[in-house]
């Protein structure tokens, strides 16, 4: 906490492709932070086929928490929430990842399970929209897992995570850059047989489909969504796109609208993911700009206030 300023509360989202700092008010918003620092990482590169991560890649996870922790304290504020993602929760050495940071930076990495980041990124949803009791369904495409929730209230009743995740897919169905129609028809079925199921007991009718990922996001960009307007992402859009991102290899992808360098190796196992979720979710997904990280900086938030006012009592 910052002697004699306004009390802030902040996350360090290490993920596979970034370790982003992010620092807002306890009464502010995730929109506006005071601090907002990220250092790339491409961890995805950093695992092997035992689902290890790799050496460099552990002393690159270092040198990103020691940077982004070295900026929170130049900023005054100690108390981060250091959160790793499945990238290093699903390593088949995460508790050596951990404990290499820890021993390096004295910051030791948190996980949450898959069921609390899909909670956390259904209350993102809610806050993001100030939206109205009602029927909500959150999807979240990352790279390892997928993350759905849904309710009707600001908490979800439904949460549960699976793996079908962008990188996941593509290491385990996908793995050559030359794609058969074969492969790519065997993934569909895969994602679509998951989703189906999972998606059967959420229990909510007709509920607003909001979708809170990067993948989804690109892809939105990709269909035809415009920069800075609404997206939304259609599955008629979509499955246009999927026999053309299996066509091409990921050099040619990343010229694409909307698909990044570091995720166009995956863009195809996300998109055959997206289409599934749209399937069995009505067809149409509106796309939300906040996800796990800014569920948990909410919710700090909250718990601060709370302890606040138990203060002042």
């Amino acid at each position: 906490m910052r002697e004699g300023k306004e009390p802030v509360v902040g996350v360090l989202d290490v993920g596979s492709f970034s370790a982003r700092l992010v620092v807002v008010p306890v009464n502010g918003s995730p929109r506006e932070p005071l601090v907002n620092h990220q250092t790339r990482l491409r961890l995805d590169r950093e695992l092997d086929v035992h689902g290890r991560l790799s050496d460099r890649g552990i002393e690159a996870v270092t040198a990103a928490v020691a940077a982004g922790m070295t900026t929170a304290y130049r900023h005054g504020v100690s108390d981060v929430y250091p959160l790793a993602t499945s990238s290093i929760r699903d390593a088949a050495n995460a508790a050596d990842v951990v404990r290499h940071v820890a021993g390096e930076t004295g910051v030791e990495l948190r996980f949450l399970s898959g069921r609390c980041e899909a909670e956390l990124t259904y209350l993102a949803a809610r806050r993001w929209y100030a939206a109205e009791p009602g029927p909500m369904l959150v999807l979240d495409i990352g790279g390892g897992t997928v993350e759905l929730a849904a309710g009707s209230g600001e908490k979800a009743t439904f949460a549960r995570s699976l793996p079908l995740g962008a990188r996941s897919m593509t290491r385990d169905w996908l793995p050559s850059e030359r794609v058969s129609h074969k492969q790519v028809k065997a993934l569909r079925a895969h994602a679509l047989d998951v989703v189906t199921t999972t998606l059967g007991a959420a229990g909510v009718d007709d509920p607003r489909v909001v979708g809170c990922s990067k993948v989804l996001q690109q892809l939105a960009r990709l269909a035809g969504a415009r920069p800075g307007k609404c997206k939304e992402l259609r599955l008629d859009d979509l499955r246009a796109w999927i026999p053309r991102l299996a066509a091409l290899p990921p050099s040619k992808r990343a010229e694409l609208p909307g698909i990044s360098r570091s995720r166009a190796h995956q863009a195809l196992a996300g998109a055959i993911v997206a289409e599934a979720l749209l399937t069995v979710a009505g067809g149409q997904v509106t796309i939300c700009p906040w996800s796990t990280r800014d569920g948990l900086l909410l919710t700090l938030q909250d718990k601060a206030r709370a302890a606040a006012g138990e203060r002042a009592a």
